[in-house]
């Protein structure tokens, strides 16, 4: 295709899940249930671990971080997809998917990295523990979280850039939910080989590597747990790292099989699923799993709710 038939678009069609007005409907309240859900739950534990000095440790100053990336990647989908449900023409002007890719791709990749460092924290806390203090200190957390937000911001303005780069021609329509990455290549015009080998590159850097570094550090965490002696040690090594693997498993899993292999035939439905389970459902379930399946959480649940009643009872009383 020649030069002056490359044009640039002014605002692209989202196409969304569907186009039936009642189906649209039941999503929109149903997806506004689990955003509210969502929002609703992360700022909880962000509040908690903020109130609870019993929860002012590492591994709760990663999960403040991880539930404040959840919410804000939530917000930067959900809101406009619920919008949508409820309009005829679904547009998003060009600089608002631009924004809206560089957030979504920026804060994904924070997350992978953060549950990397999260994993080295369970790595010092079963395999070092006498030393835990003394390695996790204040100030390596606090260049941790630094390096994630730094590494997922520069990778996703690097991918924005060149990918809001291809002339689009008289392509607008983006059979996706928001403007995904792939979706929003494949309306290129041009030879995107050189798109997909960024791609490549990024997964690799910003999912893979953290990937292998989250694998080591739970082949050394079990490798030492299956060393301790007694079975209630053992269960007690498990529990510290439970919630933290659950979520690992639920994250890493379904990126690896969208992004490891962009040159296969794509799914698009498939892509939109797992879209949804970035946007929704790992935001929702990640408070549940590190509350339910956390014993200092539960602790710190209850005795807020305890202050919280006496509190209701002295002003009932008076």
């Amino acid at each position: 295709m020649g030069i002056a038939n490359q044009t640039w678009v002014s605002s692209f069609i989202l196409l969304g899940l569907s186009s039936d007005w009642r189906t649209q409907v039941s999503l929109f309240v149903l997806f506004l249930a689990m955003y509210l859900v969502t929002v609703f739950g992360n700022i909880l534990i962000i509040i908690l671990i903020r109130l609870d000095s019993h929860l002012h440790t590492p591994m709760y100053f990663f999960l403040t971080n991880l539930s404040f990336v959840d919410v804000s990647y939530a917000t930067t989908i959900v809101p406009q997809l619920l919008v949508h449900f409820l309009k005829e023409e679904k547009l998003i002007p060009y600089l608002s998917c631009a924004i809206q890719l560089f957030l979504s791709l920026g804060l994904g990749g924070i997350e992978f990295v953060l549950l990397a460092t999260m994993a080295y924290d369970r790595y010092v806390a079963v395999c070092n523990p006498l030393r835990y203090s003394a390695i996790m200190q204040g100030g390596l957390c606090v260049r941790l979280v630094a390096a994630s937000w730094i590494g997922g911001s520069l990778n996703s303005l690097m991918q924005t850039a060149i990918t809001f780069q291809l002339p689009m021609c008289t392509n607008r329509v983006i059979d996706h939910i928001s403007c995904e990455l792939l979706a929003v290549v494949r309306l290129a015009c041009v030879d995107t080989s050189s798109n997909e080998v960024a791609i490549m590159a990024s997964s690799i850097i910003l999912l893979m590597t953290p990937f292998s570094l989250v694998l080591l550090s739970y082949i050394k965490i079990i490798s030492t747990i299956l060393k301790i002696q007694s079975t209630d040690g053992r269960k007690k090594a498990f529990q510290t790292c439970a919630s933290h693997l659950t979520v690992v498993i639920l994250c890493y899993g379904m990126a690896i099989f969208t992004y490891i292999q962009p040159h296969s035939t794509p799914n698009i439905l498939q892509e939109k699923i797992i879209s949804l389970f970035y946007a929704l459902l790992t935001p929702m379930l990640n408070p549940v799993i590190y509350s339910v399946r956390n014993k200092e959480v539960k602790g710190a649940w209850q005795k807020l709710v305890g202050q919280f009643c006496e509190l209701k009872s002295k002003l009932t009383s008076s």
